[in-house]
């Protein structure tokens, strides 16, 4: 996920000792711990290691173990490139990192306690699900089950030569091998698999939404949360995708199936990145006619998308931590995007500064998140839109509010030591509302802020900001633009 510039550190509370806690589940049992009230068990494998004839394939099952299995520590990180500004786990890398963890506070099987699935972001060739921001043990008290997986990254994830078939988008296999683990296994960690939640923030928010658009993910989930998840971009095509993995497969000089999987593992990994000048050096997923069968935005206005509660929102100033000499390496792009349009928008705002600032972050997440939240609206399913603009109090500059990813650590509770009372409050508050919503569909209750269901014919969202929490107008001038030249070029 995207780092602003500073990241929230999260911090392991005092705990008391930990008790061994076992579970069963269907390749054998594991051995996790059990901490101030909280059973976790890490390090679990969902599919089988993605190694040698498995790299580029989709997930296989897990071999089963006849003696339990220990899962107090996490798994490897799976591989990915240090990159500025993103935040990768402290594990090693391999390329065997397919496991998943889950934070409960009631094993016995049979609880029915519903259930949070994060997906991390990281732009698709980074990020992890062992960060200690996302531990789910704060979560958890709140009376759900929490599940963090890995999914294959960059190339490993997503590769579409054409030697290896018609697939590509190896990482969403992984996603949707980690709901249907869930679907089979959490009874026995007390979780309910009729009552999962997916929530993802960045590349873990659009996954999100692409998961609801996929007919292969269809009944595996009964809720969704997007944080700055985009999702107006249109994914390359398989043949776009297999364009760049036979110019990768060339300067590789691996030929056929086999030599590609025979390649060294740094070799693969090399220098792909978000920001990489070489076209063909980055990789992230496509869209490939079965898993993600045409863009999501397309789907979604054409009813055809999981017509379940919705939550999708955006941070008020996403990306406020770029500093003013670089806002041109991100508008560029977005204003190439809107094409002769690009001029009425940028006039749409108060000032030109004020354009320069905002547009990106106004393009990229708020604009996309207030398109989809419409659409899931106008398709009849309870809709809710928020725009999250509290800021840590030893966090505050002037001119900067509440930057990419700056959310993720309030949603789950795991604030750094020097947290203040405000900043704790503002996290038990997004936490009820994230809560609420697994549990019944609605996040509304126990004394919250009322958060209206979205009205498609006079749009508001949930703003939750330094000064308090209030429903205000979800459309401004700029956002009105921005939507009009994206549909004026549909």
């Amino acid at each position: 996920m995207i780092r602003g510039v500073l990241i929230l550190t999260a911090v392991t509370a005092m705990a008391s000792p930990a008790i061994a806690q076992q579970a069963t589940i269907d390749s054998g049992a594991v051995a996790g711990a059990t901490a101030d009230g909280i059973a976790s068990f890490k390090g679990i494998p969902y599919a089988a290691a993605p190694v040698g004839a498995g790299r580029w394939s989709a997930p296989a099952p897990v071999a089963p173990w006849s003696t339990p299995r220990d899962a107090s520590a996490y798994g490897a990180d799976c591989m990915q490139n240090p990159l500025p500004g993103i935040q990768r786990g402290s594990r090693p890398m391999s390329e065997d990192c397919l496991t998943l963890n889950v934070w409960t506070p009631k094993p016995a099987k049979g609880a029915g306690l519903p259930v949070m699935l994060w997906i991390h972001g990281g732009g698709f060739v980074g990020g992890s699900g062992t960060l200690p921001e996302t531990d789910g043990s704060l979560l958890a008290k709140r009376g759900v089950v929490v599940v963090s997986f890995n999914y294959r990254l960059g190339r490993f994830g997503f590769f579409a030569h054409p030697a290896l078939g018609k697939d590509g988008n190896w990482g969403l296999m992984d996603q949707i091998a980690a709901l249907k683990w869930v679907q089979r296994n959490i009874a026995s960690f007390g979780g309910d698999p009729a009552k999962v939640t997916i929530f993802g923030e960045s590349a873990g928010g659009e996954s999100v939404s692409r998961l609801m658009a996929s007919p292969t993910a269809k009944g595996l989930f009964a809720r969704a949360i997007v944080a700055s998840g985009g999702g107006r971009d249109d994914w390359p095509t398989l043949a776009d995708a297999q364009a760049k993995a036979r110019a990768f497969a060339s300067r590789a000089g691996a030929a056929d199936a086999a030599a590609l999987r025979a390649l060294p593992a740094d070799t693969v990994l090399g220098s792909v990145a978000l920001m990489s000048k070489e076209e063909d050096r980055y990789s992230g997923p496509m869209t490939d006619g079965t898993i993600v069968p045409a863009g999501a935005e397309t789907i979604f206005a054409e009813g055809k998308q999981a017509r379940i509660p919705y939550i999708i929102g955006s941070n008020d100033d996403e990306l406020g931590f770029i500093p003013a000499p670089f806002r041109a390496m991100v508008n560029g792009p977005v204003e190439k995007s809107l094409g002769a349009a690009a001029t009425a928008v940028k006039a749409a705002y108060a000032s030109e500064d004020e354009a320069n600032r905002r547009l990106g972050g106004d393009a990229m997440f708020a604009e996309p998140a207030l398109a989809f939240a419409l659409l899931q609206a106008r398709a009849g399913a309870p809709t809710f839109l928020y725009r999250f603009g509290y800021v840590a109090e030893g966090q505050r500059k002037p001119g900067v509010g509440a930057v990419h990813a700056s959310d993720v650590a309030f949603q789950f509770g795991n604030l750094p030591a020097d947290a203040t009372v405000a900043d704790r409050a503002a996290a038990k508050q997004l936490g009820d509302y994230w809560t609420n919503f697994a549990k019944t569909g609605d996040p509304n209750g126990g004394g919250l802020p009322v958060w209206s269901r979205l009205d498609p014919a006079a749009p508001r969202l949930l703003s939750t900001g330094i000064e308090g929490t209030v429903m205000a107008p979800a459309t401004t001038p700029a956002l009105t633009a921005i939507a009009a030249a994206r549909d004026g070029k549909k």
